[in-house]
């Protein structure tokens, strides 16, 4: 094991040293190494005849910073293996310090880190925040916006150049206004500390940026974070409050199921019609439902939220091991559902089949389960022949007059027309909803056409009707 003592320079200049971290540097005998020499202290130091080997090169030969802390950390370890070493940093070593973790974790380390001290009280003080109201300490070389907590007091450390603190401000103006007001601190702790405070959008403009920078972001008032997922489960927490909306207080799974597909079907039709600004507005239609659902699952003790996300997240994960797991598809999709199953063994293989849906879904659903054991036509001109013949069956009925076996015949056509759908691979339920759009809009034309007229519709005779009908399908096949 190669021995690495490892000392925090702090956040200011030489004073601010611990006399017992200034003693050991003094006092040195073995190799000396500084991450950067861009620090008061190490120029302080070379000026009383210390001598660093810094790292600030390694900067030049990387295009990401993780590089940069690998290369530095290697380089580290390699030098320990001739002599043990002493390795400064700027702050406190255990404070967003990449390098020394992954010297910490080196298998060939043997790490001991002798102290240092953080500029973070420094930088509490100088922005009057208390962090026990809330607090996120971000590398700002490295981060995931999804993860910020802003409305948590929010710092950036690292804030080296413009390019980085270009970064930064983009992450934030997606969710923030430009004018958003956000605080620039240099030097925290130091004879040169500075503060000033900007709008969001000139973080990276005219700005001198060094290793020394921190960007600090006031909490975020609620309104500016109706984006996220807590605040939307926070409202729906509030309308079934006792305080809450009425209408929303008394809902039930069984009163919701009409909304949820009546919010499904209005989703269907903005897809059908390519309508962005419509499909973000009915999936937030459908996420309503599916968190009334939840929300009145936790009420009753029996599942929340969570449990409905940690269920879709398993599922997921373990359909999808060659993506998670790293192994190969060696097993298809039906089989990793059923290994999922805790239900006893279908008793039919129609059980598989989703009944739930729409009559059209559920026919094919059912049609294609039938068809796993080979109960099916060979071929699409005998699905034609059980067409005729429903069709004949049903013409018999009418003729009798027999409510009960038109309505009965009629179903049988349904049935075996979803067939034909499926023969030729067409979803009938998404084929009808087209063909329900299709008249939709062809009939809103015929009425503009008579509007034109300056005529009602009771002034139009039906053969006025179906050539009015006939010239709105000739305009949209121009």
């Amino acid at each position: 094991m190669y021995k690495i003592e490892i000392i925090g320079l702090g956040a200011g200049d030489v004073n601010q040293l611990p006399l017992g971290m200034y003693r050991k540097l003094k006092q040195h005998e073995k190799q000396v190494f500084t991450r950067t020499i861009d620090h008061p202290v190490v120029e302080a130091l070379q000026e009383e005849q210390i001598s660093f080997h810094a790292f600030d090169y390694i900067y030049e030969q990387h295009d990401q910073f993780q590089e940069v802390y690998e290369n530095i950390a290697e380089k580290v370890v390699e030098a320990a293996e001739s002599s043990p070493v002493l390795y400064t940093v700027p702050g406190h070593p255990m404070v967003a310090e990449q390098t020394v973790q992954l010297l910490l974790n080196h298998p060939k380390a043997e790490v001991e880190v002798l102290g240092g001290s953080s500029y973070l009280d420094d930088l509490f003080t100088t922005l009057e925040i208390d962090p026990i109201e809330g607090f996120q300490f971000v590398d700002a070389t490295q981060f995931d916006r999804e993860e910020l907590l802003l409305d948590t007091h929010l710092v950036f450390c690292q804030v080296y150049n413009a390019f980085i603190a270009s970064e930064v401000k983009l992450a934030l103006l997606e969710i923030l206004p430009a004018d958003y007001k956000v605080w620039v601190v240099e030097a925290a702790g130091t004879a040169a500390e500075q503060k000033w405070q900007i709008p969001l959008e000139e973080l990276d403009r005219g700005i001198e940026m060094s290793n020394l920078m921190s960007v600090y972001i006031p909490p975020v008032p609620e309104e500016l974070l109706l984006h996220e997922f807590r605040q939307l489960r926070a409202i729906i927490r509030t309308l079934r409050s006792p305080g809450g909306c009425p209408w929303d207080r008394k809902q039930t799974h069984d009163s919701l199921r009409r909304y949820l597909l009546e919010e499904t079907y209005e989703l269907l039709e903005a897809i059908a019609e390519e309508d962005d600004a419509a499909m973000t507005e009915e999936l937030g239609d459908v996420l309503l439902q599916v968190l009334l659902h939840s929300q009145i699952g936790e009420e009753a003790g029996y599942f929340t939220m969570d449990d409905v996300i940690k269920s879709l997240a398993e599922k997921m994960i373990h359909r999808h091991p060659h993506v998670f797991d790293g192994e190969g598809p060696d097993k298809n999709w039906e089989e990793l559902k059923a290994a999922e199953k805790t239900a006893p063994p279908s008793q039919s293989v129609l059980d598989k089949a989703i009944t739930g849906a729409p009559a059209l879904h559920t026919a094919e659903a059912l049609q294609k389960q039938a068809a796993t054991i080979g109960f099916d036509w060979d071929d699409k001109e005998e699905v034609w022949e059980k067409v005729q013949e429903e069709q004949q069956e049903f013409m018999e009925a009418a003729k009798e007059n027999n409510q009960l076996n038109m309505a009965e015949e009629f179903g049988d056509l349904l049935f075996v027309l979803t067939n034909i759908a499926r023969h030729y691979a067409i979803d009938a339920e998404l084929a009808l909803l087209g063909a329900n759009h299709k008249f939709t809009r062809r009939f809103q034309k015929m009425e503009q056409q008579i509007l034109e007229q300056n005529k009602g519709l009771q002034d139009i005779s039906l053969q006025e009707m179906n050539h009015l009908w006939e010239k709105a399908k000739e305009k949209e096949r121009e």
